[in-house]
């Protein structure tokens, strides 16, 4: 059946909770390769009483990885639905020392949540904006000196804050090195009292 030349395309980006957004582009849009750069599918489909039109299907492929995920994929059974990172586990050998950096220098607030009378170590559970820091005090197999003096070679946790300036200011106050970020970014890096590498990047 023949497809009339003023069809539309219409592409469908999934969010979340399944919803959809649905955005018309032109012919000459598709044929100039001028739509979102998104995996697209070609589809023929006829709603009743008009005219077959193609349809442009695309889903939002990763930032990180050219990876197409399949429309359907939200019901596959491989997919685990990946939502966020919950938390980051960061040894320390003194609560109360690592607990004056996070709480007394960044302002970090304690998540009471946390099942002391479960967990056969001390610890404490810190808010990170709707995500946690876990502090474990437990004894750390791996070696803490001769690690990069720069953290952002090292395996570290990036923070996302609003001024790197003031954080700057506090940590000059209070004796904590840092370096700057070698991408020219409005980031910091600087490390806790057990030499745990932390990123702190402005993003407003």
């Amino acid at each position: 059946m023949a497809i009339a030349a003023v069809a539309s395309f219409s592409v469908i980006a999934p969010l979340r909770e399944n919803h959809k957004i649905h955005k018309s582009y032109p012919r000459q849009a598709f044929l100039n390769n001028k739509f979102p750069s998104s995996r697209p599918k070609l589809v023929e489909r006829q709603q009743p009483g008009q005219s077959p039109c193609l349809q442009l299907s695309v889903t939002k492929a990763s930032t990180t990885r050219d990876v197409l995920v399949d429309e359907q994929s939200a019901n596959n059974a491989k997919n685990i639905g990946v939502i966020s990172v919950h938390h980051v586990g960061l040894l320390c050998s003194n609560l109360e020392k690592s607990l004056e950096f996070y709480q007394g220098l960044l302002g970090l607030e304690v998540n009471e949540a946390r099942p002391n009378d479960k967990l056969p170590y001390r610890g404490k559970w810190l808010w990170v904006g709707s995500e946690m820091i876990h502090l474990m005090e437990l004894p750390n197999p791996d070696p803490l000196t001769g690690r990069p003096q720069h953290g952002g070679r090292d395996r570290h946790t990036c923070i996302a804050i609003k001024n790197v300036n003031v954080l700057k200011s506090i940590f000059d106050k209070a004796g904590v090195p840092y370096t700057l970020s070698r991408s020219g970014r409005p980031a910091i890096f600087a490390r806790d009292p057990d030499s745990n590498a932390l990123e702190f990047v402005q993003l407003e």
